[in-house]
């Protein structure tokens, strides 16, 4: 019987293979690190990069803008304009087929155009560019609705003007029925609207053509019939300034049509903080807060003072070309009394668990003095001939020549849209 041949491997020799087989083990483990790093790294990048794009928008609504203001996040509504003949204007004014002849200045005879190529800049980032195929992709199926006075109104004819461009003109409609303006982009199931009513509750002024009477009176605790326009929106902007713009406001409780109405003329602060309080309950008991987004746009300033801005007392906005450039520039007829008693009810609503966004557009809008219709708008009323000498006195030193100022302001509303669907 043979005997099997004994394992003559020597102790040394078994090292040897040992080491060996842990060489090859130790080079396949490098070799899949090398090969997994990059793709770890780039997942990291990509996470960073998702996460400081849903940051980079979240700002807070900050007192004017002063040398001793600073924040370390980014604040949309805080930097400089820029002058950008590349990028802007955004649209044409002739190719905006649906925009008002009271904000189409280069149709009614203004010839500098440079107020059209500003582009605003805030200091510690960049607005996202205006992507008029994203945001109706975004608002697919869905309503937005701007409410309040001519200011809104600005605002809305903007953004239509921002969109209508990439929609054929087969796939997109406007009407007017009462108070509602609405605009559809039929191929994505969108509505644009603007609903008029300059003081948010009821008042003598809520026709949408004939308000421009001499006694105005408000019903500070109605809201009801205006309200009910809104409730089924996605979106609503807000907005009420110019409407209060008097020293008191005579106030109504009962109905226009009740012969037993009580008027009492009320100081227009508390007048205003009433309406808001009426407000502010409408949207806390019929908002869907799963579903609908609030903003309210801040005071839209009017340049009427030139020896603010170094010219003359008696110039306006009438023959201004350039932005002013001083830093922190406020209007000394903008009235920061009123913001305070808005961020008031904007917090008051905080503290009940409803989310109102504050558009502070007033500071970047103050630096503009070049870009109000001036004379160059649709004039409702014939002009006497001691007005036609005299252009400041019919001067728009309020509204918005567009394209302009309020392309800016729905910018920054576009960067709350994609920032607020980026987190949902």
């Amino acid at each position: 019987m043979k005997r099997k041949p004994e394992n003559t491997c020597t102790d040394a020799q078994r090292g040897t293979h040992m080491a060996k087989a842990n060489h090859i083990a130790g080079l396949k483990f490098k070799y899949h690190y090398l090969v997994a790093l990059p793709i770890v790294l780039l997942l990291i990048v990509a996470i960073y990069i998702k996460a400081t794009e849903n940051k980079q928008w979240m700002l807070q609504v900050e007192a004017p803008e002063t040398k001793n203001n600073s924040s370390s996040e980014c604040n949309l509504f805080r930097g400089k304009w820029v002058l950008d003949n590349q990028s802007y204007p955004l649209y044409k004014e002739r190719k905006c087929l649906f925009l008002a002849d009271e904000f189409a200045c280069e149709k009614y005879g203004r010839k500098d155009l440079k107020y059209q190529n500003w582009r605003w800049q805030p200091h510690q980032c960049d607005l996202p560019r205006f992507n008029a195929t994203s945001l109706l992709n975004r608002l697919r199926g869905k309503r937005l609705v701007f409410v309040g006075d001519s200011l809104n109104r600005n605002q809305w004819d903007s953004l239509v003007c921002l969109v209508e461009s990439s929609i054929p003109s087969s796939s997109k409609s406007r009407q007017f029925i009462g108070n509602l303006f609405t605009f559809k982009a039929i191929e994505y199931n969108v509505s644009i609207d603007f609903y008029w009513s300059p003081l948010l509750v009821e008042s003598n002024s809520d026709h949408p053509l004939n308000h421009s009477l001499p006694d105005r009176i408000v019903r500070v605790q109605a809201i009801e019939k205006h309200a009910r326009h809104w409730t089924d929106s996605d979106i609503i902007i807000f907005n009420t300034y110019l409407w209060w713009l008097r020293p008191k406001m005579k106030v109504l409780w009962g109905s226009f049509e009740s012969p037993d109405g009580i008027y009492k003329e009320i100081d227009m602060l508390r007048s205003y903080e009433m309406a808001l309080k009426t407000w502010s309950d409408w949207l806390e008991i019929n908002v869907n807060r799963s579903r609908t987004q609030l903003y309210f746009v801040s005071i839209s300033p009017a340049h009427l003072r030139g020896d603010e801005w170094g010219t003359s007392a008696n110039q306006n906005c009438y023959k201004e070309t350039e932005p002013i450039f001083q830093k922190g520039y406020w209007e000394s007829e903008t009235n920061q009394k009123m913001t305070r008693v808005v961020e008031s009810a904007i917090e008051e609503l905080k503290s009940r668990g409803l989310e109102v966004q504050m558009l502070n557009i007033t500071q970047l809008s103050e630096y503009r003095k070049d870009a109000h219709p001036s004379i160059y708008r649709k004039q409702r009323v014939a002009k006497t001939e001691d007005q036609l000498l005299n252009p400041t006195s019919y001067a728009d030193c309020a509204h918005w020549c567009l394209p302009g100022v309020p392309d800016a302001w729905n910018e920054i509303l576009y960067a709350y849209i994609i920032q607020y669907s980026n987190i949902r």
